[in-house]
């Protein structure tokens, strides 16, 4: 055992020790501390002449992070077959980059009274006092916060992760865009080519001197703004594509994936889609990582999946005026196989979250999504749903692991004849799994309107929120092999008195 006089020694050494390592600790701090913060988080700058957002100042580790402001749908509820004109919101949105766990704290223009973190399942845990905000990230991912019960023109925070083999602005094969507001027309993207908008640059998309069009699906449109076509092609970044100057009469695509391969589409945030804003049309081998879509413009679709396969979409917030992530085919396409949804946050203000259809004119099967969040659905159409309207087999479907936290129309199988059918013959539905989905009722709001299933389209009222169907068309053309695996609505599991079904179902487990 040591004596006292060689404890105390060997503390005295220690205390050096230790004072020294601090010494260290600070000197490295002092002389290098960008660089070690840099290794926690990473803020961007934001372009010189983009008006920022007033109502919230973020700060990830006390650095104040940029707010940007974008349109978004009136809160409202917007009539279907009369919209409202010209009538918007506005959301603010904060992004920045973290390699670890950070404190993020937001100041709001009046006092806090209560808070809200989406998605729930993060389990953010908030503090506030007078006008602050304050919360930890565990680790990347894309939380809205609603202060005071204002839902609507809320604060989404896009907390992405550290961006791995950025590439070589030297490189011949890199079209790049730098920090700093930049306008662009068109852009073709060809094999082995990157488009790399770094962060802190913001791109507008603008009109053409020259209008030209481009065939697809056998229609002749206006060029996207930038279009992914060959093998190896990608576009990737932590910047802002904005297409709110193109004007709605000559709307396009943001960016199009056209009979493409290896395809990457990762890490940007897209402002005011005009059109469909990343169609994936007859393409095989598609990564689409980490996107963020704000859009306000009726069609703006986020992911549209077309006669393509091998599509893995991941990681993503969309908070879009109509489908989320949607499956279609067309014919003479190709059939649509091995596709997977996984890790997003979608917000519904029109349409669907997640769906197939209704253009179901080839074969589509092995679909999966999984581990979503839906965080609003003020929308008229059904969260979850395979909506056939034309002749083909949608076979081996599965929803799995969903929570939507507001949830009107829930689930839907549906086959038949609508304003969008093409074919003569009708189609099946068949083997479609909903499993561990549970979600929570919204209150009824009959001035919401949506479609009267048929080709006359005509409006209904929604009566029966957080409602489940399966409709099939006639005896040659059901839907069967429905199963509904621990499927809960306000806490309590699906019942099958509780699902609405006609004479053209069969198969159907509910446990």
């Amino acid at each position: 055992m040591l004596d006292k006089v060689t404890l105390n020694a060997l503390c005295q050494k220690l205390e050096v020790l230790s004072n020294v390592y601090k010494g260290l600790v600070f000197f490295a701090i002092i002389f290098s501390g960008p660089e070690l913060l840099a290794q926690q988080f990473k803020v961007y700058d934001p372009p010189k002449g983009i008006v920022l957002a007033e109502s919230y100042n973020v700060y990830v580790e006390g650095k104040e992070v940029p707010v940007y402001k974008t349109k978004i749908p009136p809160s409202k509820p917007v009539p279907r077959l009369n919209p409202i004109q010209g009538q918007y919101g506005q959301a603010s949105v904060a992004s920045f980059d973290m390699n670890e766990s950070v404190t993020v704290s937001v100041a709001y223009h009046e006092k806090v009274k209560t808070v809200k973190i989406l998605p729930t399942s993060y389990g953010i845990e908030p503090t506030f006092k007078g006008s602050t905000i304050v919360f930890e990230m565990i680790e990347p991912g894309h939380v809205t916060v609603e202060i005071n019960g204002e839902w609507h023109e809320s604060l989404h925070i896009l907390a992405n992760p550290f961006e791995e083999n950025i590439p070589d602005v030297n490189d011949p094969n890199v079209i790049y865009f730098g920090p700093g507001v930049h306008h662009v027309s068109q852009i073709t993207v060809k094999d082995g080519q990157t488009v790399y908008i770094a962060g802190g640059a913001y791109v507008y998309c603008v009109l053409p001197n020259k209008e030209e069009e481009i065939e697809i699906r056998g229609h002749l449109r206006k060029k996207p703004t930038f279009i992914l076509e060959g093998k190896n092609v990608s576009i990737r970044g932590r910047g802002i594509i904005d297409q709110s100057k193109i004007p709605k009469k000559v709307r396009r695509y943001t960016i199009l994936a056209h009979k493409a391969e290896k395809v990457k589409i990762e890490g940007v945030t897209i402002f005011d889609p005009s059109h469909w804003t990343i169609p994936i049309q007859s393409s095989d081998d598609v990564h689409v990582d980490n996107i963020k879509i704000i859009g306000w413009r009726g069609n703006a679709d986020g992911v549209d999946i077309t006669s393509s396969r091998d599509v893995l979409v991941e990681n993503c917030f969309m908070r879009t005026f109509d489908d989320a992530v949607v499956i279609k085919s067309f014919g003479g396409y190709g059939e649509v196989n091995n596709i997977h949804t996984r890790k997003c946050v979608v917000w519904n203000e029109l349409a669907h979250s997640f769906s197939i259809g209704a253009e179901v004119h080839e074969n589509i099967s092995n679909v999966l999504f999984e581990n979503c969040d839906v965080i609003h659905d003020v929308g008229r159409e059904t969260a979850l749903r395979v909506y056939h309207c034309d002749d083909a087999v949608i076979s081996d479907i599965t929803f799995d692991n969903i929570r939507i936290e507001e949830a009107r129309r829930l689930i839907s199988c549906w086959i038949g004849k609508t304003r969008w059918t093409e074919t003569e013959e009708r189609g099946h539905i068949k083997n479609v799994i909903f499993k561990n989905i549970t979600a929570t009722s919204a209150p009824i709001d009959t001035t919401l309107t949506g479609f009267q299933d048929g080709p006359d389209w005509k409006p209904y009222i929604i009566k029966d929120h957080a409602s489940i169907e399966l409709i099939g068309f006639d005896n040659e053309h059901i839907v069967e092999q429905v199963i509904f695996d621990n499927v809960m609505i306000d806490g309590k599991k699906v019942a099958t008195d509780k699902i609405i079904m006609n004479d053209f179902v069969k198969d159907v487990e509910v446990d």
